[in-house]
């Protein structure tokens, strides 16, 4: 590839840049301090919460851009470059029919804060490790002063055959997506890490020619049609390897950080 065209770097976390156990590989950040060297600017696109991608990227914070909840909430040193909230009359209804499902958990992923119903600790501890930030609170309908920047559900039974079937006829008005084996994540419609990658394309003069992206899951594939450069993870989702371009080892393999080694290395040969 021609490496010293690429100027700017997407990558999921969870899945992807991140090992099974949701660890950052410690051969990433020398790694990152070359692509800082370079001028490319580096994105971290995520279901996960603002809040949390600060802490899991504390190391180089001031330097990522993160691309929050699915895209919906975009910010670069504490400054808001994208917000895409929802209405919260229909994060309500999304609430009420969540209540049918059986072994789902709901989640109000608000600017402020997340906000759940339940203090159950199964549920708790997959939430910990996406929001660093949350309020239980009684009554999830009664919750009305933050920004609704998506709607969660963490389907302890299996999203896409639990919980995605109740929603899935939502699609046209909302964005609707498997976002993991127990997740469902549910946006305005303009809201997704592909909507994301344009905004920064547009702010930065990035081209799709000068952009590299890295996804494993549904939650990827707007993402992944917003730069040449696609890599779909080794452990992708088969929807996701059939929309990217390229393919990166998995993620306890450190796939995202090989590829960009290799870039690197090319583009130094080239000197």
């Amino acid at each position: 590839m021609p490496a010293s065209d690429i100027r700017l770097i997407a990558t999921d976390m969870d899945g992807t840049l991140l090992n099974s156990k949701h660890e950052l590989s410690d051969s990433f950040l020398p790694v990152f301090r070359k692509l800082k060297e370079q001028g490319i600017i580096f994105v971290a696109a995520s279901g996960r919460q603002y809040y949390n991608l600060l802490k899991t990227l504390d190391a180089v914070k001031d330097e990522v851009i993160f691309a929050a909840e699915n895209g919906s909430y975009v910010m670069f040193q504490d400054e808001e470059i994208h917000v895409q909230a929802m209405d919260q009359n229909i994060v309500r209804d999304l609430i009420i029919t969540s209540r049918n499902i059986p072994k789902t958990y709901a989640v109000i992923c608000g600017k402020k804060k997340a906000y759940v119903e339940s203090a159950e600790p199964e549920f708790i501890d997959h939430l910990k490790l996406y929001f660093e930030r949350y309020e239980i609170v009684e009554d999830l309908l009664k919750v009305e002063d933050d920004q609704f920047l998506k709607f969660t559900l963490c389907d302890l039974a299996g999203s896409e055959g639990n919980s995605y079937p109740h929603y899935k006829h939502l699609q046209e008005t909302l964005k609707v997506k498997v976002s993991g084996p127990i997740w469902l994540d549910i946006s305005h419609l303009n809201a997704n890490k592909g909507v994301a990658m344009e905004v920064l394309q547009k702010k930065f003069n990035v081209s799709f020619d000068q952009t590299m992206v890295f996804g494993d899951y549904l939650n990827d594939l707007e993402m992944l049609q917003n730069g040449y450069y696609s890599y779909a993870m080794a452990n992708a989702h088969e929807e996701v390897k059939e929309v990217a371009r390229f393919r990166a080892k998995g993620n306890d393999e450190n796939g995202v950080v090989e590829v960009l080694s290799e870039m690197l290395d090319s583009a130094a040969t080239t000197v």
